[in-house]
């Protein structure tokens, strides 16, 4: 996740997710293990995660986050030349979990924005500090 003061995603030249403010860039990823217990909980750590100027958090300014999936993130690269994407869910188990993550944070009150699951998306962002952390559960 990193600090931005803004970002988008596009897929062929389409606009389909922005933030044009200070927020958050969520680049989700899904392990292989993980199930839709753990959305609520990653919604609630990325609305309250307290790493906005001043240590604030989306919560308490009503700061925008973009949602990205990206399996990527999962790559394996300790062998080889060639990454291993073993860790990471299959789309069809991958979806339905970063869907709830928007979901729950939707419900939450958040200001959510996403890319496109599955789509090869350009994603373009300013990153404010630069301040980027890994948030795992």
């Amino acid at each position: 996740m990193a600090r931005v003061t803004e970002a988008e995603v596009t897929v062929a030249g389409e606009r389909v997710g922005a933030i044009d403010e200070p927020g958050l860039l969520v680049l989700l990823g899904v392990h292989v293990d993980d199930t839709e217990a753990k959305a609520p909980l990653m919604a609630r750590k990325l609305h309250e995660l307290r790493i906005l100027r001043d240590e604030e958090s989306c919560a308490t300014t009503g700061a925008p986050l973009l949602v990205v999936s990206q399996f990527t993130l999962y790559g394996e690269t300790r062998k080889g030349r060639r990454p291993s994407w073993t860790a990471a869910a299959r789309p069809e188990h991958a979806e339905p979990l970063v869907d709830a993550v928007v979901r729950e944070l939707r419900q939450k009150g958040a200001r959510v924005e996403t890319g496109r699951f599955g789509a090869m998306m350009s994603v373009r962002s300013v990153n404010d500090g630069p301040f980027t952390v890994l948030v795992e559960l």
